[in-house]
């Protein structure tokens, strides 16, 4: 199956723009989109819903009438209010996107799970932050239980809940080796993760130039999934020179991206070894 992966692009049109005219070229199997869909942060204002409603989906229903068995993956990412998560839902009970946060679907003949959840950052919107493995926060990093949310959620899940328990439950939905996973967070220490960070000191304290999930990483490494996709850590692929990795069986991408061009990731699900990043 023939897939294209973009990530980050945060509400800016020209860059949907060049996707959606990409996409009804070349009329891929699967378009994945992988996080901070749109505009404006943290703000909570009616033109992210006009954006929502009026582009972003309006855009993926022309493409639906034309080609109906195009799939769209979509996750939030930690950047998207969780408060717009019911426009997306509704867009996916009406058939027109696959909303598969926390959730896995058929692909033909592999599944998709998608995981929009990141370890604490400085950032204040909390939504879709959870604790790693551990209660532990990194060095300037804010933790879930400070912040800002736009939707309220039980207490003890911010507290006690961590992306580690989340994947082992999400592990057992379908066939791990069969499935691609659609993750915000790139695996901790690898090339995906690394931040622009060095020598940033706070109370004396060195900052860790890796910013991605230590649970992501050991999944990845232990269960060895079909694929991983990763966003979040948008200036990875400049200071490391890799867009992907491969961890024993696994390949993993990036289609983040600091310039102003839109990254497209193009891969073929038979031959991943050949998949292309490509900036227009």
């Amino acid at each position: 199956m023939q897939c294209i992966f973009v990530t980050d692009l945060h509400g800016r049109k020209n860059l949907y723009k060049k996707l959606f005219k990409i996409v009804n070229i070349e009329k891929p199997d699967g378009i994945f989109l992988g996080g901070d869909l749109l505009p404006g942060g943290f703000s909570i204002d009616e033109d992210i819903e006009e954006f929502i409603q009026d582009f972003l989906i309006s855009e993926i229903k022309k493409i639906k009438k034309i080609n109906p068995a195009t799939k769209f993956f979509v996750i939030f990412g930690n950047d998207d209010p969780r408060i717009f998560e019911n426009l997306f839902i509704d867009a996916s009970k009406n058939k027109l996107i696959e909303y598969i946060s926390s959730d896995t679907v058929k692909f033909k003949n592999l599944y998709v799970t998608g995981y929009p959840y990141v370890p604490p950052t400085p950032f204040r919107l909390k939504d879709w932050e959870k604790y790693d493995v551990s209660r532990f926060v990194d060095v300037g990093a804010v933790s879930p239980e400070s912040g800002m949310r736009s939707i309220k959620i039980h207490e003890d899940k911010i507290i006690y809940e961590t992306i580690a328990d989340d994947l082992e439950l999400l592990s057992k939905n379908a066939p791990i080796g069969k499935t691609i996973y659609l993750f915000h967070s790139p695996p901790y220490k690898s090339f995906l993760d690394r931040a622009n960070l060095d020598k940033k000191v706070i109370d004396h304290v060195p900052v860790d130039v890796h910013v991605g999930s230590i649970a992501i990483q050991r999944f990845i490494k232990q269960k060895q999934p079909f694929l991983t996709l990763h966003g979040h850590v948008h200036e990875s692929t400049r200071l490391t020179g890799h867009w992907k990795e491969k961890i024993g069986k696994t390949y993993s991408f990036s289609a983040v991206h600091d310039g102003t061009e839109l990254c497209l990731v193009k891969f073929d699900t038979d031959n991943l070894e050949n998949a292309t990043r490509i900036l227009l």
